[in-house]
């Protein structure tokens, strides 16, 4: 038998045993309800997003002010602005109507009074906010009628002190992070581990249970160890590659359509990176599930094989989903996410928020890569010598050693 006649029987092998896992799979209830869910929960979560981002863009406060007050209304607005509060005025045609319009509820306060102090009027009690805006506003006006009083003029001070800043020299230049950007990324990391920890899980429970019923010694008669295992994992991880992009797609295209991403652009590019580390990551720890799975007879005994794994996958969401939210550029991060157990999950949600430079994401796919066969040879050996030893687990240097 010639060598292309081999090479031919061997992809036919291993497409028989990838299309039996897909049809198997596809079949499964469980599979179909939970990409189901997946989707309809990204589609409901890009909607509340967009409706609180709607709610917020609105002023946070409403102030009355009176035909006496009206000169208040700008800098009392300019000093909410300054503390990060953003806070709307409109004029009552009286007094009594402002009063009326606090107790409806259309107005949060009412400046009163001569314009030349600050008076407030509200229903029941000042919230903290406007209270400290309102202190700030009377501190201002006390500066400003001690600067008249020295013969000063109150508006040029303010302008010179408001143009007075630190002056602040980074060593480097840093990254313009935007919030849109941060919400793709932790999106994608969350996605992505869902997949590849539901599916790499697959892999094992397949493994074992094929073990158990014995179908894996049927299955031996007519393919080789090897095809096997690599029809499990092609199977199963082209599945999953299709489940991550319905997913994916059930949220970046109401995102895009309701304008919530940032750019079309950095979807795309996010969705490529994301294509490419569950290519990587999935084969990785597929290699790893598939092999220890091969060390046991028992559905009840995979947990006890496969927690080390296991633990190194979820670490790297965790650390990710908590730490980069709030600190994109952590260094503590930016070192895992280089590690070939922790890149998979940790690289795709640093790209998605950006910033990441090209020389990191380069040595992290090296090393990854690199570290791919090596992982191959040692799950091959593992699931070879193991496959068809039942009733008891076997040992992790007897699975090794053996011929």
């Amino acid at each position: 038998m010639t060598q292309a006649n081999i090479d031919y029987g061997s992809r036919q092998a291993v497409g028989l045993v990838a299309g039996r896992e897909i049809s198997t799979r596809m079949r499964s209830k469980a599979f179909r309800v939970f990409t189901g869910l997946m989707m309809a929960l990204m589609i409901i979560g890009v909607l509340i997003v967009k409706l609180i981002s709607g709610m917020s863009s609105g002023p946070d406060a409403t102030i009355g002010v009176t035909a006496q007050t009206a000169g208040l209304a700008a800098p009392v607005t300019a000093t909410a602005k300054g503390i990060g509060e953003n806070i709307a005025t409109r004029q009552v045609a009286s007094e009594a109507d402002g009063n009326k319009q606090i107790t409806d509820g259309k107005l949060d306060a009412l400046l009163v009074g001569t314009g030349s102090d600050v008076q407030v009027v509200v229903k029941k009690e000042l919230d903290r906010k406007l209270q400290t805006v309102f202190d700030s506003f009377a501190g201002q006006q006390a500066l400003n009628n001690q600067i008249h009083k020295l013969g000063g003029d109150p508006g040029q001070v303010a302008t010179q002190v408001g143009q007075a800043k630190a002056t602040v020299k980074p060593l480097e230049p840093p990254y313009p992070y935007d919030v849109a950007q941060l919400v793709l990324g932790a999106a994608a990391g969350v996605l992505i581990y869902l997949v590849m920890m539901m599916n790499a899980q697959a892999i094992a429970q397949g493994v074992v249970e094929e073990k158990q019923s014995r179908v894996v010694e049927l299955l031996l008669a007519t393919v080789k160890p090897w095809q096997m295992l690599f029809g499990k994992i092609l199977g199963i991880g082209a599945l999953g590659l299709a489940q991550m992009v319905l997913i994916g797609a059930a949220a970046v295209i109401p995102a895009a359509l309701t304008g919530l991403l940032p750019s079309v652009g950095a979807a795309a590019g996010t969705v490529v990176w994301l294509v490419v580390w569950f290519v990587l990551g999935f084969l990785a720890y597929a290699l790893v599930f598939a092999g220890l799975g091969a060390l046991v007879s028992r559905q009840e005994d995979i947990g006890q094989v496969i927690s080390l794994p296991l633990m190194l996958l979820i670490a790297g969401y965790v650390v990710g989903i908590s730490v980069l939210p709030s600190n994109p550029g952590s260094r503590f991060v930016e070192i895992l996410s280089i590690i070939p157990t922790f890149s998979p999950t940790l690289m795709p949600m640093r790209i998605g928020m950006g910033g990441v430079p090209v020389w990191e994401i380069v040595l992290a796919l090296v090393l990854l890569v690199a570290f791919i066969p090596g992982l191959l040879w040692l799950s091959a050996r593992i699931y070879r010598n193991a496959i068809v030893r039942t009733g008891t687990k076997v040992r992790f240097r007897d699975a090794l050693r053996a011929a």
